[in-house]
């Protein structure tokens, strides 16, 4: 009987091992855990743990399966097995990508644990995220997280939270709208309606927090879904398969459910970016970052839906880049700083009735060289008040208003150029060896 029962308690741990290495599972007492993820240019930023190595992935429910990029760089150190080579297409007008399938990975994120997990090595050395946002990023991952948790998303505490289905108590909100989810190639679709023309217009929309902008549109002149003719041509990001551009403008308004978000912004990408994209044909287009963020979520894939509630972010206006510059990190540059050593000392004069010692500050003038970060241009709006102005692709931005840039992070730079209309900028730039100076207004792109 004993035995039997060993038998029982030992067929039982494996199937449970099994379990786990098919499923992501927080692994502690109370079966949830939270993980702090850094908002850079509305995408999220956490640490994702391979095969004891940690590095850091955009979450996005975009993508379907684990993508790590510069795979040149960290193969031996993640010790990547059971490859077979593929080819990955995406957004871009490019061709597909070369990568590499391996299976047998161990994924951590927080204390959720998976021990077998699929994941793509992309070979291409150019499909690098990470001077776009100034901090290194490896990869991507999405659907096998979502799909196997709950995944709160906490956006003005900067959070995910994940919990083990089985676990989970949703609370009493009167506040939240709770939206049904289809799924179509493991990808999260939404209904919502756009008003263009004072029309309203029902969407469908994939839900991509892989993506910076508000709301990408498909045009289609039989739903009244086109351009408005206050639009500029512009850079809208970079898919796998290349770059994306396409037309800017504004939307009368966008609703999910009860929630109206007025004057939002909206882009139209070129037909030959999204044929992959317009591969689900009832597919309008895609609810991103500058949108989601405004929402603290809940994702439920299970029961599929997604729970919203507005955050600190909602209200804050919709605006466009008005300089027509896109800013990259290029590396690091070699930056001669004053480095003042202040010396104490004594001056200690005749000693009578009259004087007394007196103490002396000697300021000791030297340089010193530092290592600080370079911020390139990468991509210039035909056009635009810095094109203008003379500036090109390639100028290194040394100081922004009389204050160098090494004293700001890529956002905080970035976001200079978001300001109000009319407000001067002053550019130095290092172009080709030589310093240079431009000047010019932030205006409205339309």
């Amino acid at each position: 009987m004993n035995k039997y029962l060993c038998f029982i308690v030992l067929l039982f741990c494996v199937n449970n091992i099994g379990f786990s290495q098919s499923e992501f599972i927080v692994q502690n007492k109370k079966q949830s855990d939270k993980v702090n993820f850094k908002l850079l240019n509305n995408l999220i930023v956490i640490p994702v743990e391979i095969n004891g190595v940690i590095l850091s992935f955009i979450l996005d429910t975009g993508v379907s399966k684990p993508i790590i990029f510069n795979f040149l760089n960290v193969s031996d150190t993640l010790k990547i097995k059971n490859t077979e080579t593929i080819y990955l297409r995406g957004l871009g007008e490019g061709e597909s990508v070369k990568a590499l399938k391996s299976t047998s990975n161990i994924f951590k994120v927080g204390d959720a644990i998976k021990l077998n997990q699929e994941l793509y090595a992309v070979y291409d050395f150019n499909l690098n995220f990470a001077p776009r946002l100034g901090t290194p990023v490896h990869g991507i991952i999405g659907y096998d997280l979502f799909k196997d948790l709950i995944v709160e998303i906490n956006y003005s505490n900067s959070y995910l939270k994940l919990t083990n289905p089985n676990k989970y108590r949703y609370k009493n909100c009167r506040k939240c709208e709770v939206i049904n989810l289809e799924f179509y190639n493991n990808k999260p679709y939404i209904d919502a309606e756009v008003k263009i023309h004072n029309k309203k217009i029902p969407i469908k929309l994939l839900i991509d927090s892989g993506g910076s902008d508000s709301l990408w549109l498909f045009e289609d002149d039989s739903l009244g879904i086109i351009s408005e003719n206050k639009s500029f041509d512009d850079f809208l990001g970079h898919g796998l398969s290349g770059s994306v551009f396409g037309k800017r403008s504004r939307i009368d308004a966008f609703y999910l459910k009860s929630f109206e978000l007025i004057n939002a912004n909206v882009a139209y990408p070129d037909s030959s970016s999204i044929s992959v994209a317009r591969n689900f044909k009832d597919r309008n287009g895609s609810l991103a970052g500058n949108i989601l963020k405004r929402f603290n979520m809940i994702f439920d894939y299970q029961k599929a839906i997604v729970t919203l509630k507005k955050n600190e972010h909602f209200k804050e206006k919709f605006s466009y880049n008005r300089s027509g510059i896109e800013l990259a990190h290029e590396g690091v540059r070699l930056v001669k700083e004053i480095d003042n050593a202040i010396l104490l000392g004594k001056d200690e004069g005749p000693q009578n009735s009259q004087t007394t010692n007196s103490s002396r500050i000697v300021i000791d003038t030297q340089y010193k060289l530092s290592l600080k970060p370079a911020y390139a241009i990468v991509e210039l709006r035909e056009g635009s008040p810095a094109e203008r102005a003379g500036l090109r692709i390639h100028d290194i931005i040394l100081s922004i208003n009389n204050k160098p840039s090494y004293n700001f992070t890529l956002q905080q730079l970035t976001q200079k150029f978001y300001g109000d209309v009319g407000t001067r900028i002053k550019l130095k730039v290092e172009r080709n060896g030589h310093v240079v100076t431009f000047s010019f207004d932030l205006e409205k792109p339309f």
